[in-house]
């Protein structure tokens, strides 16, 4: 990977000469005072030689006059009164309901033929550590406790590969090894080490290893609410991820966007890492993106009641574009509103992170989004050198490029097939391992049964089920040679 400098980023090194050991470097202390930050400074005499030389160099890596904007600009627009929205127009959503068995074919086999010819791209956004799991590992590491014992990561792979074999032999051009779909993983630099390491312990999980490229999002300090730097240490700034939205500068800063237009590839998969049931690479969506002409798209799922901590998709303002609303964003009378006709949320389409983009919008995207360059702020306990204390994370979001689209179309999907998300330790309401697990279980134990299989079972059906190894079927497809008249005691993995 390369290593790219941010924009405005000091290249003065003067200062590490060692004469400012007993007093601050005085230009680097007035650039601070001019942005308001010269209490970074404040505990200089009780430092050590080496931690005063770690500060500076800590201060010197900030590109103060982006960060100064990002701070005044997102504080601004948080005390902001929000912009008017809409629910999205019926129009924009492809409901499940409403596709025919032929669109889904048509669809299907669009998509197939795309990634043959080389055209598709799949980015994971991977820069989350699993804290909530109660592991310091990153979440893709995580084991949910499938039978397998495949960890997230595995299983996203595999899916790769079961899609490789299914494009290579929807054009008869010999083996899957003829078709191979790059993977871009975005770590963090929490996250990288250990991702990389995991990967490689693990052969890529019979990926080739030149087919998977690692980047890193970038980090942004921690403010208070009056936008003052947190200190993590006497010497170090506080710093976090900025958020699965910085994959767009990451993207840029990195030179991937120009790798994937030297490589072929017209559209990008994108997705979160803590699902379970994603379908990587999906062909149905990628064909039915190509279908649409949009520049985005976003799998919806259907809000499971009000209050669920999901943001949704809405128009913002009169006939303005798509864009998402956190939960937390989203006024409770607004989201408990029912459409009158048809008895359903005004506000029902659930962003679910699992989205497509033309590379030609990444492009665009990586230019506005950094210059407009608002962030969400989320309130967090901020280890610093007073304990935990309450301050602000800046965050960008994936779904902040929807609004730069031209045009943006919804595809509906049903949560009980592609949405398993793992973000709390098991003992959790929701959202953990064990209930990701049953959904696993419970969708692959469908496949079987309607490919001609039989189940039995020690414990209740309900609580139990069979994994099918992504190896073997991709969505339930192909599975009659396996499973017709055979019978499987659950939980087991059904392989080749």
């Amino acid at each position: 990977m390369r290593e790219t400098q941010s924009e405005g980023e000091s290249n003065n090194n003067n200062s590490n000469n060692g004469s400012w050991t007993q007093q601050p470097p005085q230009a680097l202390l007035e650039r601070l005072k001019d942005y308001g930050q010269e209490d970074a400074f404040a505990l200089w005499d009780e430092l050590s030689a080496d931690e005063r030389s770690f500060l500076v160099k800590d201060i010197e890596s900030l590109d103060l006059p982006r960060i100064d904007r990002i701070i005044r600009c997102s504080l601004q627009s948080h005390s902001l009164p929000a912009a008017a929205i809409e629910p999205v127009p019926e129009s924009s959503v492809s409901t499940v309901e409403e596709r025919t068995l032929e669109e889904r074919e048509r669809w299907w086999k669009m998509g197939l033929k795309a990634i043959s010819d080389g055209k598709l791209a799949v980015l994971l956004l991977s820069g989350g550590q699993g804290t909530r799991l109660g592991s310091s590992d990153p979440k893709g590491c995580f084991n949910i406790g499938l039978p397998s014992g495949k960890s997230l990561f595995q299983l996203q792979a595999e899916r790769i590969l079961c899609v490789q074999r299914l494009a290579a032999q929807s054009t008869n051009e010999g083996s899957a090894g003829s078709v191979q779909i790059h993977w871009y993983i975005m770590t963090s630099p929490f996250t990288d080490d250990a991702t990389r390491r995991f990967f490689e312990s693990h052969r890529f999980f019979g990926l080739e290893p030149d087919q998977v490229t690692f980047f890193q999002q970038g980090t942004i300090p921690c403010v208070s609410k009056d936008g003052r730097l947190i200190m993590e240490t006497s010497y170090r700034v506080a710093k976090a991820p900025d958020g699965n939205g910085g994959v767009y500068s990451a993207l840029k800063s990195s030179r991937l966007l120009e790798d994937m237009a030297t490589r072929g590839i017209k559209y990008v998969d994108c997705y979160g890492v803590d699902n379970a049931l994603v379908r990587v690479a999906d062909p149905t969506f990628l064909g039915y993106f190509i279908d649409k002409g949009v520049a985005s798209a976003a799998k919806v799922v259907r809000k499971a009641y009000p209050q669920e901590k999901v943001g949704v998709f809405v128009r913002r303002g009169k006939g303005g574009p798509l864009t998402v609303v956190e939960y937390s964003e989203l006024d409770s009378s607004l989201a408990s509103a029912i459409n009158q006709q048809t008895g359903r949320l005004r506000f029902c389409w659930s962003n679910v992170c699992l989205h497509m983009f033309s590379l030609d919008f990444l492009n665009q995207v990586a230019n506005g989004l950094e210059k407009d360059s608002i962030y969400h702020l989320a309130e967090k306990k901020i280890p610093s050198i007073h304990g935990h204390t309450m301050g602000l994370k800046l965050e960008q979001f994936i779904f902040d490029a929807f609004p730069y689209a031209p045009s943006t179309a919804l595809f509906e999907v049903l949560r009980e097939e592609e949405f398993a998300p793992v973000k709390n330790a098991n003992g959790s309401n929701y959202d953990t391992p064990d209930s990701a697990r049953l959904l696993v279980l419970r969708l692959h134990s469908r496949w079987v049964v309607a490919a001609g299989g039989f189940l039995t079972h020690s414990v209740p059906l309900y609580a139990t089920g069979v994994e099918v190894s992504p190896l073997c079927s991709f969505a339930g497809e192909n599975l009659e040679a396996i499973c017709r008249g055979r019978t499987f005691h659950a939980p087991c993995e059904i392989t080749f």
